[in-house]
């Protein structure tokens, strides 16, 4: 329990620095998680082995990075993409191979979220330099 307070408590300060000092790609990136977290937690089904619902959540933020990276011009979109596929193929694994671990698919499932957090961070306080020029000028 204490780790579900732990990771909504980071959350939340990542979605507050990103509204604060990141750019309109790094506030959605933080809304999208926020989003995908509330609705993981919502169609989260104990009984059920395999999180269907989690998986389809995870598949809609994969699509929603992978559409802030091909618009972005900035490199960490592709990062944050890369480690939510990372995500995405740990469901496909498991339905691949169901005799897969419980504990090791659950700790796939989540382990990544920790990393793109961090990412978002870095990249909310670093987008005063790479705002355009004619921005800055203007």
């Amino acid at each position: 329990m204490a780790r579900i307070v732990i990771y909504y408590c980071l959350l939340l300060l990542v979605v507050v620095i990103a509204f604060r000092r990141g750019d309109r790609e790094t506030r959605l990136a933080a809304l999208i998680c926020l989003a995908a977290s509330v609705l993981s937690a919502a169609v989260m089904q104990d009984n059920d082995r395999l999180e269907s619902g989690i998986a389809l959540v995870d598949l809609a933020v994969l699509a929603s990075f992978v559409a802030i990276a091909l618009r972005s011009e900035r490199f960490w979109p592709l990062w944050v993409s890369g480690l939510q596929l990372t995500t995405s193929i740990s469901h496909l694994l498991f339905m691949l191979q169901p005799t897969l671990l419980d504990l090791a698919y659950h700790a796939a499932m989540r382990f990544w979220s920790y990393p793109i957090l961090l990412i978002l961070v870095i990249a909310a306080l670093r987008t005063h330099r790479y705002t355009p020029a004619v921005q800055q000028s203007a």
